[in-house]
C-alpha cells in the first residue's frame, strides 16, 4: 500500500521533499504582487516589500484541485491543514478527499484539522511519518494522530502586527501603538483553533522567558519542541537554550518559517510547537 502525506504550506516544511510527502501552497496577495508559498519563495524579498507596502493584503488557501493533484495516486493519504478557524484550507482538502475516494475505489484519505499552524503542524507530520515507519495501518494511524493532536500546543510571539492590520485581523491603531511602544505580543492557539493574545511584554529577554513560562503552564514536560522563526535564528537558539536548561534531554529543533507564517508573524516572529 502506497501512503502519502499531503500538507498545505502553513507547516513550513516545503523544502522537505520525497516520495512520501507533497505540499499544496497558500498564497499571499497585495494589490501589486502575489507570493506563492512554495519551495521557491524568497522570504526576505517578501518581508522587505511588505514592510514598506501600505495597502491591504490578503491570503488564499489551496483549492480543491491542488489538493487532489498532491494526493497523486497514493492508496492512503494523510492530509494536514492549517486550522479551519483561520482558513478554508481544511474545507478544500475535505472536498478533495471526498472526490478522491469516490473516484478511486478502495483508496482512503484522512484530513487532519490541526487547529493550529506552523511548528505544531510540523509535529503532526513528523508523527505520521513515525507511525508509518512502524508499520501502523490506516485506522491505527488515524486514531493515534487524533490523540496526538490533542497533546500538542502552539505559542507564538510577534514583534510587529502591521500585516495583521493590513489583513483586517487587528486594528491599525493597535498595530501602530504596539510598534511605537516596542511591545511584543505573545499568544497561543486555542483549543478551537483560534489565535489568542495572552501577554504583552517588552524586550527579547522578557519575551523568551514568558514563552518558556507559558510552555510549562500549558503542560510541557520535556517532549519535542519545534521553534520556527522569521529571520530570527539568534532568538530561536536562545529559546532552545532556555528550554534545554530545565529539560536537557528535550528534542528541540529550529527552522526558518515559510511564506504564510512569515506573512503573519513578520520579521522577528517566533512560533513554538511542543508536546505536552
Amino acid at each position: 500500500m502506497k501512503r502519502r502525506i499531503v500538507a498545505d504550506s502553513s507547516c513550513d516544511l516545503t523544502l522537505l521533499g520525497g516520495e512520501d510527502i507533497a505540499f499544496a501552497p497558500l498564497k499571499i496577495f497585495t494589490s501589486e504582487r502575489e507570493f506563492v508559498d512554495n519551495e521557491s519563495i524568497n522570504i526576505e524579498d517578501m518581508l522587505t516589500y511588505l514592510e514598506i507596502y501600505k495597502d491591504k493584503s490578503s491570503t488564499a488557501c489551496p483549492n480543491q484541485t491542488e489538493f487532489t493533484s498532491a494526493f497523486g495516486n497514493a492508496d492512503e493519504v494523510f492530509c494536514v491543514t492549517i486550522t479551519s478557524n483561520l482558513s478554508g484550507s481544511f474545507n478544500a482538502a475535505r472536498l478533495a478527499a471526498e472526490e478522491y475516494e469516490r473516484e478511486n475505489a478502495g483508496k482512503r484519505v484522512h484530513v487532519v484539522d490541526t487547529l493550529s499552524v506552523g511548528p505544531e503542524s510540523a509535529l503532526i507530520i513528523e508523527k505520521i511519518r513515525e507511525l508509518t515507519a512502524l508499520g501502523e495501518d490506516f485506522e491505527s494511524t488515524k486514531e493515534k494522530i487524533t490523540e496526538y493532536n490533542e497533546k500538542t500546543r502552539l505559542i507564538f510571539s510577534l514583534e510587529s502586527m502591521k500585516n495583521l492590520a493590513n489583513n483586517g485581523r487587528v486594528s491599525h491603531v493597535v498595530a501602530k501603538m504596539a510598534g511605537i511602544l516596542g511591545i511584543r505580543a505573545i499568544g497561543r492557539a486555542s483549543d478551537v483553533g483560534t489565535l489568542e493574545m495572552t501577554d504583552k511584554v517588552r524586550g527579547e529577554a522578557n519575551t523568551l522567558a514568558t514563552i518558556a513560562k507559558n510552555m510549562l503552564a500549558e503542560g510541557y514536560s520535556g517532549g519535542k519542541v519545534r521553534i520556527h522563526h522569521v529571520k530570527n535564528a539568534a532568538a530561536a537558539e536562545k529559546l532552545c537554550g532556555i528550554i534545554k536548561k530545565t529539560h536537557p534531554d528535550a528534542d528541540v529543533k529550529t527552522l526558518e518559517a515559510g511564506g504564510l507564517c512569515s506573512f503573519y508573524a513578520e520579521r522577528g516572529g517566533l512560533l513554538v510547537g511542543f508536546e505536552t
